[in-house]
Protein backbone atom coordinates (compact mmCIF):
# COMPACT_ATOMS: atom_id res chain seq x y z
CA UNK A 1 0.00 0.00 0.00
CA UNK A 2 2.76 2.50 1.02
CA UNK A 3 4.66 1.32 -2.25
CA UNK A 4 1.79 3.32 -4.33
CA UNK A 5 3.28 6.42 -2.46
CA UNK A 6 5.60 6.53 -4.88
CA UNK A 7 3.18 7.99 -7.59
CA UNK A 8 3.31 11.31 -5.40
CA UNK A 9 6.72 11.62 -5.76
CA UNK A 10 6.74 14.38 -7.73
CA UNK A 11 4.81 16.55 -5.65
CA UNK A 12 6.01 15.34 -2.67
CA UNK A 13 9.67 14.53 -3.34
CA UNK A 14 9.92 12.90 0.43
CA UNK A 15 7.65 10.07 -0.92
CA UNK A 16 10.56 8.73 -3.15
CA UNK A 17 11.96 6.73 -0.11
CA UNK A 18 9.15 4.12 -0.14
CA UNK A 19 10.54 3.38 -3.97
CA UNK A 20 13.21 1.59 -2.20
CA UNK A 21 13.43 -2.14 -1.29
CA UNK A 22 15.52 -1.95 1.39
CA UNK A 23 13.71 1.36 3.30
CA UNK A 24 10.23 -0.77 2.57
CA UNK A 25 12.24 -4.07 4.26
CA UNK A 26 12.96 -2.27 7.48
CA UNK A 27 9.60 -0.61 7.68
CA UNK A 28 7.83 -4.22 7.53
CA UNK A 29 10.21 -5.98 10.21
CA UNK A 30 9.15 -2.87 12.08
CA UNK A 31 5.50 -3.24 11.97
CA UNK A 32 5.17 -6.83 11.94
CA UNK A 33 7.33 -6.13 15.27
CA UNK A 34 5.13 -4.03 16.80
CA UNK A 35 2.10 -5.53 15.91
CA UNK A 36 3.22 -9.33 17.41
CA UNK A 37 3.97 -6.87 20.74
CA UNK A 38 1.09 -4.72 20.90
CA UNK A 39 -1.77 -7.80 20.10
CA UNK A 40 0.36 -10.66 21.43
CA UNK A 41 -0.82 -10.64 25.31
CA UNK A 42 -4.14 -10.42 24.02
CA UNK A 43 -3.86 -12.97 21.88
CA UNK A 44 -2.46 -15.39 24.03
CA UNK A 45 -5.20 -14.71 26.83
CA UNK A 46 -7.71 -15.52 24.21
CA UNK A 47 -6.09 -18.87 23.15
CA UNK A 48 -5.67 -19.70 26.91
CA UNK A 49 -9.13 -19.64 27.49
CA UNK A 50 -10.40 -20.58 24.95
CA UNK A 51 -8.03 -23.50 24.67
CA UNK A 52 -8.66 -24.79 28.46
CA UNK A 53 -5.79 -27.71 28.59
CA UNK A 54 -3.81 -25.87 25.81
CA UNK A 55 -0.88 -28.16 23.58
CA UNK A 56 -1.25 -31.89 24.10
CA UNK A 57 2.08 -33.13 25.47
CA UNK A 58 3.96 -36.06 23.82
CA UNK A 59 3.12 -39.39 26.69
CA UNK A 60 6.80 -40.55 25.30
CA UNK A 61 8.28 -37.05 25.07
CA UNK A 62 11.44 -35.85 27.40
CA UNK A 63 10.10 -35.98 31.16
CA UNK A 64 10.96 -31.75 31.26
CA UNK A 65 8.21 -31.45 29.15
CA UNK A 66 5.27 -32.84 31.19
CA UNK A 67 5.87 -28.73 32.98
CA UNK A 68 4.56 -27.41 30.08
CA UNK A 69 1.38 -28.33 30.31
CA UNK A 70 -1.73 -26.09 30.10
CA UNK A 71 0.31 -23.57 27.75
CA UNK A 72 -1.78 -22.47 24.56
CA UNK A 73 -0.79 -22.83 20.94
CA UNK A 74 -1.36 -21.36 17.99
CA UNK A 75 1.00 -19.07 18.15
CA UNK A 76 1.58 -18.49 14.72
CA UNK A 77 -1.60 -16.63 14.51
CA UNK A 78 0.49 -14.07 15.77
CA UNK A 79 3.17 -14.13 13.80
CA UNK A 80 0.82 -14.63 10.38
CA UNK A 81 -0.96 -11.21 11.83
CA UNK A 82 2.36 -9.83 11.81
CA UNK A 83 3.03 -10.66 8.31
CA UNK A 84 0.34 -10.35 6.08
CA UNK A 85 -1.15 -6.98 7.81
CA UNK A 86 2.53 -5.50 6.99
CA UNK A 87 3.68 -7.01 3.82
CA UNK A 88 0.34 -5.66 2.65
CA UNK A 89 1.33 -2.44 3.92
CA UNK A 90 4.59 -2.22 2.54
CA UNK A 91 4.63 -4.59 -0.59
CA UNK A 92 4.33 -3.62 -4.43
CA UNK A 93 0.91 -5.80 -4.31
CA UNK A 94 1.35 -5.60 -7.91
CA UNK A 95 4.16 -8.04 -7.88
CA UNK A 96 3.02 -11.84 -8.90
CA UNK A 97 5.25 -13.38 -6.54
CA UNK A 98 4.40 -11.25 -3.07
CA UNK A 99 1.35 -13.10 -4.25
CA UNK A 100 2.13 -16.27 -4.64
CA UNK A 101 4.19 -16.59 -1.56
CA UNK A 102 1.26 -14.77 0.72
CA UNK A 103 -0.97 -17.35 -0.72
CA UNK A 104 1.22 -20.41 0.15
CA UNK A 105 1.68 -18.77 3.73
CA UNK A 106 -1.64 -18.40 4.62
CA UNK A 107 -3.13 -21.74 3.00
CA UNK A 108 -0.28 -23.54 4.92
CA UNK A 109 -0.96 -21.38 7.90
CA UNK A 110 -4.79 -22.57 7.70
CA UNK A 111 -3.84 -26.45 7.12
CA UNK A 112 -1.63 -25.96 9.90
CA UNK A 113 -4.56 -24.02 12.21
CA UNK A 114 -6.50 -27.03 11.55
CA UNK A 115 -4.71 -29.59 13.05
CA UNK A 116 -3.89 -27.53 15.86
CA UNK A 117 -7.45 -27.18 16.49
CA UNK A 118 -8.24 -31.10 15.84
CA UNK A 119 -5.29 -31.75 18.51
CA UNK A 120 -6.45 -29.20 21.08
CA UNK A 121 -10.25 -30.72 20.77
CA UNK A 122 -9.13 -34.33 20.95
CA UNK A 123 -6.04 -33.22 23.30
CA UNK A 124 -4.37 -35.64 21.42
CA UNK A 125 -1.06 -35.19 19.91
CA UNK A 126 -1.88 -36.80 16.04
CA UNK A 127 -3.99 -34.04 14.28
CA UNK A 128 -6.28 -34.98 11.17
CA UNK A 129 -5.26 -37.54 8.70
CA UNK A 130 -1.54 -37.30 7.19
CA UNK A 131 -2.55 -38.34 3.74
CA UNK A 132 -5.21 -35.52 3.39
CA UNK A 133 -2.86 -32.66 4.84
CA UNK A 134 -0.24 -33.84 2.27
CA UNK A 135 -2.63 -33.35 -0.39
CA UNK A 136 -3.61 -30.05 0.72
CA UNK A 137 -0.37 -29.01 0.94
CA UNK A 138 0.92 -30.22 -2.73
CA UNK A 139 -2.26 -28.84 -4.47
CA UNK A 140 -1.37 -25.37 -2.47
CA UNK A 141 2.13 -25.88 -3.83
CA UNK A 142 1.29 -27.05 -7.12
CA UNK A 143 -0.60 -23.82 -8.13
CA UNK A 144 1.65 -21.22 -6.50
CA UNK A 145 4.65 -22.74 -8.24
CA UNK A 146 2.71 -23.39 -12.02
CA UNK A 147 2.20 -19.77 -11.52
CA UNK A 148 5.74 -18.90 -10.51
CA UNK A 149 6.92 -20.66 -13.45
CA UNK A 150 4.54 -18.28 -15.75
CA UNK A 151 5.12 -15.20 -14.93
CA UNK A 152 8.93 -16.23 -15.42
CA UNK A 153 10.98 -16.18 -19.02
CA UNK A 154 11.07 -19.56 -20.35
CA UNK A 155 13.12 -21.66 -20.51
CA UNK A 156 14.88 -20.17 -17.16
CA UNK A 157 11.74 -20.32 -14.71
CA UNK A 158 11.39 -23.87 -15.49
CA UNK A 159 14.83 -24.89 -14.70
CA UNK A 160 16.95 -25.70 -11.91
CA UNK A 161 20.00 -23.52 -10.88
CA UNK A 162 23.11 -25.22 -9.07
CA UNK A 163 25.09 -23.16 -6.12
CA UNK A 164 28.94 -22.57 -7.22
CA UNK A 165 28.35 -23.27 -10.94
CA UNK A 166 27.38 -19.88 -12.58
CA UNK A 167 26.45 -22.15 -15.73
CA UNK A 168 25.09 -24.96 -14.43
CA UNK A 169 21.25 -25.54 -15.36
CA UNK A 170 19.04 -28.12 -16.29
CA UNK A 171 15.80 -27.56 -17.71
CA UNK A 172 13.24 -29.25 -16.14
CA UNK A 173 10.38 -28.70 -17.99
CA UNK A 174 7.35 -29.97 -17.42
CA UNK A 175 8.61 -31.98 -13.99
CA UNK A 176 9.73 -28.28 -12.52
CA UNK A 177 6.14 -27.80 -10.75
CA UNK A 178 6.07 -31.00 -9.24
CA UNK A 179 9.63 -30.85 -7.86
CA UNK A 180 8.94 -27.14 -6.92
CA UNK A 181 5.84 -28.24 -4.73
CA UNK A 182 8.21 -31.31 -3.26
CA UNK A 183 10.75 -28.28 -2.05
CA UNK A 184 7.76 -25.77 -0.67
CA UNK A 185 5.46 -28.88 0.77
CA UNK A 186 9.03 -30.66 2.21
CA UNK A 187 10.49 -26.86 3.73
CA UNK A 188 7.53 -26.22 5.32
CA UNK A 189 7.20 -29.96 6.92
CA UNK A 190 10.79 -29.51 8.16
CA UNK A 191 10.24 -26.42 9.54
CA UNK A 192 7.47 -28.31 11.42
CA UNK A 193 9.11 -31.29 12.72
CA UNK A 194 11.68 -28.58 13.91
CA UNK A 195 9.15 -26.79 16.26
CA UNK A 196 9.55 -29.31 19.75
CA UNK A 197 11.60 -26.52 22.25
CA UNK A 198 10.93 -22.91 23.37
CA UNK A 199 12.60 -20.89 20.45
CA UNK A 200 14.20 -23.51 18.69
CA UNK A 201 12.33 -23.10 15.40
CA UNK A 202 11.69 -19.34 15.55
CA UNK A 203 15.44 -18.15 15.92
CA UNK A 204 16.85 -20.68 12.50
CA UNK A 205 13.72 -19.38 10.66
CA UNK A 206 14.66 -16.00 11.08
CA UNK A 207 17.98 -16.42 10.52
CA UNK A 208 16.43 -18.55 6.63
CA UNK A 209 14.94 -15.62 6.41
CA UNK A 210 17.47 -12.92 6.59
CA UNK A 211 19.56 -15.02 4.26
CA UNK A 212 16.77 -15.42 1.40
CA UNK A 213 16.11 -11.51 1.97
CA UNK A 214 19.38 -11.04 0.90
CA UNK A 215 19.42 -13.66 -1.71
CA UNK A 216 15.91 -12.02 -3.27
CA UNK A 217 17.42 -8.31 -3.05
CA UNK A 218 20.45 -9.44 -4.75
CA UNK A 219 18.56 -11.82 -7.54
CA UNK A 220 16.26 -9.17 -8.24
CA UNK A 221 18.71 -6.75 -8.82
CA UNK A 222 20.21 -6.49 -12.93
CA UNK A 223 23.64 -4.87 -11.31
CA UNK A 224 24.28 -6.90 -8.45
CA UNK A 225 23.30 -10.36 -9.78
CA UNK A 226 25.91 -9.59 -13.51
CA UNK A 227 28.46 -8.56 -10.52
CA UNK A 228 28.19 -11.87 -8.28
CA UNK A 229 27.69 -13.90 -11.14
CA UNK A 230 24.13 -14.84 -10.03
CA UNK A 231 20.68 -15.43 -12.15
CA UNK A 232 19.00 -12.31 -12.67
CA UNK A 233 14.79 -13.24 -11.33
CA UNK A 234 13.23 -10.04 -12.35
CA UNK A 235 10.83 -9.17 -9.48
CA UNK A 236 12.04 -11.29 -6.66
CA UNK A 237 13.81 -8.10 -4.60
CA UNK A 238 10.03 -7.48 -3.75
CA UNK A 239 10.43 -10.38 -1.68
CA UNK A 240 12.21 -9.23 0.58
CA UNK A 241 10.25 -6.78 2.06
CA UNK A 242 7.95 -10.38 3.23
CA UNK A 243 11.17 -11.85 4.65
CA UNK A 244 11.59 -8.61 6.35
CA UNK A 245 8.41 -8.98 7.77
CA UNK A 246 9.33 -12.53 9.19
CA UNK A 247 12.14 -11.49 10.81
CA UNK A 248 9.84 -8.31 12.45
CA UNK A 249 6.63 -11.08 13.45
CA UNK A 250 9.59 -13.59 14.71
CA UNK A 251 11.12 -11.32 16.83
CA UNK A 252 8.13 -10.23 18.71
CA UNK A 253 6.68 -13.68 18.75
CA UNK A 254 10.77 -14.95 20.42
CA UNK A 255 9.68 -12.67 23.13
CA UNK A 256 6.56 -14.61 24.40
CA UNK A 257 7.84 -17.99 23.41
CA UNK A 258 11.29 -17.51 24.90
CA UNK A 259 11.58 -20.30 28.21
CA UNK A 260 9.11 -21.10 29.96
CA UNK A 261 7.26 -20.13 26.94
CA UNK A 262 4.00 -18.40 27.23
CA UNK A 263 2.78 -19.88 24.14
CA UNK A 264 3.81 -21.89 21.35
CA UNK A 265 3.95 -21.70 17.50
CA UNK A 266 1.86 -24.37 16.85
CA UNK A 267 1.43 -26.33 13.21
CA UNK A 268 -0.38 -23.08 12.61
CA UNK A 269 3.13 -21.31 12.34
CA UNK A 270 5.81 -23.60 11.54
CA UNK A 271 4.12 -25.11 8.59
CA UNK A 272 3.10 -21.71 6.92
CA UNK A 273 6.94 -20.08 7.95
CA UNK A 274 8.32 -23.30 6.10
CA UNK A 275 6.29 -23.16 3.30
CA UNK A 276 6.89 -19.13 3.02
CA UNK A 277 10.45 -19.71 2.91
CA UNK A 278 10.03 -22.58 0.30
CA UNK A 279 8.16 -20.36 -1.97
CA UNK A 280 11.11 -17.74 -1.82
CA UNK A 281 13.74 -20.51 -2.70
CA UNK A 282 11.49 -21.66 -5.53
CA UNK A 283 10.86 -18.01 -6.57
CA UNK A 284 14.97 -16.98 -6.69
CA UNK A 285 15.76 -20.05 -8.24
CA UNK A 286 17.98 -20.90 -5.32
CA UNK A 287 16.03 -24.27 -3.99
CA UNK A 288 19.42 -26.40 -3.54
CA UNK A 289 21.02 -23.30 -1.42
CA UNK A 290 17.43 -23.79 0.75
CA UNK A 291 18.88 -27.09 1.73
CA UNK A 292 22.36 -25.86 2.74
CA UNK A 293 21.22 -22.43 4.53
CA UNK A 294 18.04 -24.48 6.28
CA UNK A 295 20.55 -27.33 6.73
CA UNK A 296 19.36 -27.72 10.37
CA UNK A 297 15.38 -28.65 9.45
CA UNK A 298 16.82 -30.98 6.58
CA UNK A 299 18.49 -32.58 9.44
CA UNK A 300 15.35 -33.04 11.50
CA UNK A 301 13.24 -34.12 8.90
CA UNK A 302 15.92 -36.72 7.82
CA UNK A 303 16.27 -38.27 11.51
CA UNK A 304 12.45 -39.21 11.51
CA UNK A 305 12.61 -40.70 8.37
CA UNK A 306 15.54 -42.57 9.61
CA UNK A 307 14.19 -43.47 12.63
CA UNK A 308 10.87 -44.63 10.92
CA UNK A 309 12.64 -46.80 8.29
CA UNK A 310 14.57 -47.88 10.15
CA UNK A 311 12.14 -49.33 12.70
CA UNK A 312 9.75 -50.67 10.21
CA UNK A 313 12.67 -52.42 8.73
CA UNK A 314 14.49 -53.83 10.91
CA UNK A 315 12.33 -52.93 14.78
CA UNK A 316 15.02 -50.66 15.62
CA UNK A 317 15.41 -47.26 16.11
CA UNK A 318 18.34 -45.12 15.57
CA UNK A 319 17.66 -42.22 17.53
CA UNK A 320 16.89 -42.12 20.87
CA UNK A 321 13.94 -40.24 19.66
CA UNK A 322 12.72 -38.35 16.74
CA UNK A 323 12.72 -35.58 15.60
CA UNK A 324 16.89 -35.41 16.61
CA UNK A 325 16.17 -32.77 19.09
CA UNK A 326 14.78 -34.87 21.40
CA UNK A 327 17.54 -37.33 20.65
CA UNK A 328 19.96 -35.45 22.91
CA UNK A 329 17.39 -34.39 25.48
CA UNK A 330 17.71 -37.93 26.06
CA UNK A 331 21.16 -37.90 25.89
CA UNK A 332 20.62 -35.45 29.19
CA UNK A 333 21.31 -32.43 27.69
CA UNK A 334 18.87 -29.08 29.02
CA UNK A 335 16.49 -27.92 26.39
CA UNK A 336 18.18 -24.69 26.55
CA UNK A 337 21.73 -26.30 25.28
CA UNK A 338 20.08 -27.88 22.34
CA UNK A 339 18.29 -25.10 21.29
CA UNK A 340 21.26 -22.63 21.42
CA UNK A 341 23.52 -25.18 19.81
CA UNK A 342 21.12 -25.71 17.11
CA UNK A 343 20.86 -21.99 16.62
CA UNK A 344 24.94 -21.73 16.39
CA UNK A 345 24.28 -24.81 13.92
CA UNK A 346 21.83 -22.69 12.23
CA UNK A 347 24.24 -19.07 11.53
CA UNK A 348 27.25 -21.54 10.55
CA UNK A 349 24.66 -23.23 7.82
CA UNK A 350 23.66 -19.73 6.81
CA UNK A 351 27.42 -18.34 6.13
CA UNK A 352 27.75 -21.33 4.02
CA UNK A 353 24.67 -20.71 2.22
CA UNK A 354 25.92 -17.22 1.48
CA UNK A 355 29.05 -18.06 0.64
CA UNK A 356 27.86 -19.33 -2.79
CA UNK A 357 26.57 -16.16 -3.62
CA UNK A 358 30.43 -15.28 -4.30
CA UNK A 359 32.15 -18.69 -4.84
CA UNK A 360 31.14 -19.53 -8.38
Amino acid sequence: MFYYLVDLSEQISVFNVFRYITFRTGGALITSAVIVFLFGPAIIRSLRVRQGKGQPIRADGPQTHFKKAGTPTMGGLMILSGIIVSSLLWANLGNVYVWCVLLVTLAFGTIGFYDDYQKVTKQSDRGFSGKARLAAEFLIAGIACWVIARAGQQPFSTSLTFPFFKDLIVNLGIMFVPFAAFIVVGAGNAVNLTDGLDGLATVPVMIAAASFAGIAYLSGNAVFADYLQIHFVPGTGELAVLLGAVIGAGLGFLWFNAPPAAIFMGDTGSLALGGLIGTVAVATKHEIVLGIIGGLFVLEALSVIIQVASFKLTGKRVFLMAPIHHHFEKLGWTESQVVIRFWIIAVILALIGLSTLKLR
